[in-house]
């Protein structure tokens, strides 16, 4: 890690909410009396679905927590665990129907409907949030729930829940209200005979035999229901042939794996608070420290979610944004319900630019507990290993006007040649082709961005025709820049009263570069038919 020293005691790691709590639960591990030779935390993959960047979330706030031990200098471990033991329970949104016929498999068992490229359609649904951990840089040790069960990892947990079933079934029923459970057996059995895991009822568990019995009759799952095939039969409970409901088996993996840390969804609440329970009361075990977040969700409000297809994955964040702004967007606030759209690209990598600017220097921050909250932020984006040096900073939406007015076919060329020629490299070039390939694929892959609507009062939306009728005679970019000047003294404005609300109709942000150069590089029409727009009701 290439970290700056950081004098003041009082400042906790590198200043950030991580930091704190990666903290506190060392004071909970040693008031635990429990080993810190390694330290794990841990988050499920879903293999049942594309993975959105709500699941990336997941995954990078616990490791965000290992992260934090590791600089506190603490062996940590962050376990990625593919959920692929699970059934099918719909057709994700987006996908085809062909997968109707898989309704209650395993994940896990289910062919993959891509082609030959995984072992499974489970397999290749959680390979491709592994791939955007593996592009980010994120380290963790992938554990797959279809082959901890082959293996026996959790034979031991198993054992005691279903030996202590009925005590089980009071806790579950106590902390969540569900009866279920005080008639059902915590466990699904995959069938022999059909291969299904959702259609099976275990009952008579043999605690000499370790034998579980079933009969294949049918359940309904998400609203429909699954025909079984009738078949009955005896498992081993130890032989990979079934699994844990999930009220039991986030304990059961817990206690198996000795995992400290796991955050989680809220969606998923009843069940934490259960597996906490089933940990202390059955496993005599206290459960890993937990933090709750939020839900992502989409600009209608909705939470994004793989099997309704309102999906937004990190490979499209990493088409148009670069790795660090989704990691910013991720941990820049832990708790509170987060925006996921392309739309918060643009903003995100601005911010990444605003916190390099303060992390080198460029940019001061006075009050020293901020400045230190906003470098470790920076510092978080990049993993724990920022860059020594910063890369260009140009507002994602004055490159995206240049894409779109650069003649096709020489798009960057174009915008390079324009960035050039007004001084934007003054500093460093560093980065600027990625930049550049991530904007013209932007243009590309999306229409003609609607124009802002600014919220005018009479006086602006005076200034704004007053400076289009100044622009149309202007023609250099002194003059361009002394529009608005012009414009202000006339009309008894402050030009700082002006400048924010023209700079949110051409870059979407209350500042920019100077106005008469911008003006110049974008091409005065442009400008022009930019206000224009925004007039209109």
């Amino acid at each position: 890690m290439k970290l700056r020293p950081i004098e003041n005691k009082k400042i906790i790691g590198r200043g950030t909410w991580y930091d704190k709590a990666a903290e506190e639960l060392i004071k909970r591990e040693k008031k635990l009396g429990r080993s810190l030779d390694k330290i794990r935390t841990e988050s499920g993959l879903g293999a049942s679905g594309y993975p959105h960047i709500g699941s990336m979330a997941d995954g990078l706030r616990n490791y965000g927590i290992a992260l934090a031990l590791e600089n506190m200098g603490y062996n940590s471990e962050y376990i990625a665990f593919a959920d692929d033991k699970d059934g099918l329970r719909k057709v994700p949104g987006g996908m085809s129907d062909e997968l109707e016929k898989w309704l209650g498999y395993s994940v896990a068992t289910i062919p993959d409907i891509f082609g030959d490229c995984h072992f499974s359609f489970g397999e290749h649904m959680s390979s491709l949030l592994k791939e955007a951990l593996d592009y980010t840089g994120v380290k963790y040790t992938p554990m797959s729930a279809y082959k901890v069960y082959q293996e026996g990892i959790l034979n031991d947990e198993i054992i005691k829940i279903l030996d202590n079933h009925k005590k089980v079934g009071e806790i579950i029923e106590r902390v969540s209200g569900q009866e279920k459970y005080n008639e059902a057996l915590p466990y699904f059995v995959v069938c022999e005979k059909c291969g299904r895991i959702y259609t099976t009822q275990a009952h008579d568990y043999n605690p000499s035999t370790k034998t579980i019995k079933y009969d294949c009759d049918g359940m309904e799952v998400k609203g429909q229901w699954l025909e079984g095939c009738g078949h009955s039969g005896e498992v081993d409970v130890t032989s990979g042939n079934g699994k844990l409901s999930w009220k039991v088996e986030f304990a059961a993996r817990w206690h198996a794996l000795d995992i400290r840390f796991e955050a989680y969804g809220k969606d998923i609440a009843d069940s934490v608070h259960v597996n906490d329970a089933i940990c202390r009361e059955i496993f005599d075990w206290e459960p890993p420290m937990h933090v709750q977040y939020e839900m992502f969700v989409d600009r209608g409000g909705k939470k994004i979610s793989k099997s309704a297809g309102n999906v937004f994955t990190p490979q499209v964040w990493y088409m148009y944004g670069s790795k660090e702004s989704l990691n910013l967007l991720i941990y820049k606030r832990f708790v509170g319900t987060k925006s996921g759209s392309v739309d918060d690209i643009s903003v995100h990598m601005d911010e990444l630019d605003d916190l390099e600017d303060v992390y080198f220097g460029k940019k001061k921050i006075k009050d020293e507990a901020e400045y230190y909250k906003l470098t470790g932020l920076y510092e978080y984006a990049y993993l724990l290993n920022p860059p020594e040096e910063p890369q260009v900073h140009i507002p994602f939406n004055l490159m995206v006007k240049l894409a779109r007015f650069a003649p096709k076919g020489a798009e960057a060329q174009f915008m390079k040649a324009k960035l050039e020629e007004y001084n934007y490299f003054k500093d460093t070039s560093k980065g600027i082709d990625e930049r550049i390939q991530r904007i013209i694929s932007w243009v590309n892959d999306f229409e003609e961005e609607d124009p802002v609507k600014a919220d005018l009062s009479d006086e602006e939306r005076q200034a704004i025709e007053a400076i289009i009728t100044e622009l149309k005679t202007a023609s250099n970019e002194d003059e361009y820049q002394a529009t608005i000047f012009n414009v202000s003294k006339a009309l008894g404005m402050k030009a700082r009263q002006i400048f924010p609300i023209i700079y949110t109709i051409l870059i979407g942000k209350r500042q920019g570069p100077r106005f008469g150069p911008y003006v110049d590089l974008v091409g005065k029409e442009n400008v022009i038919k930019e206000l224009e727009s925004s007039l209109r009701d």
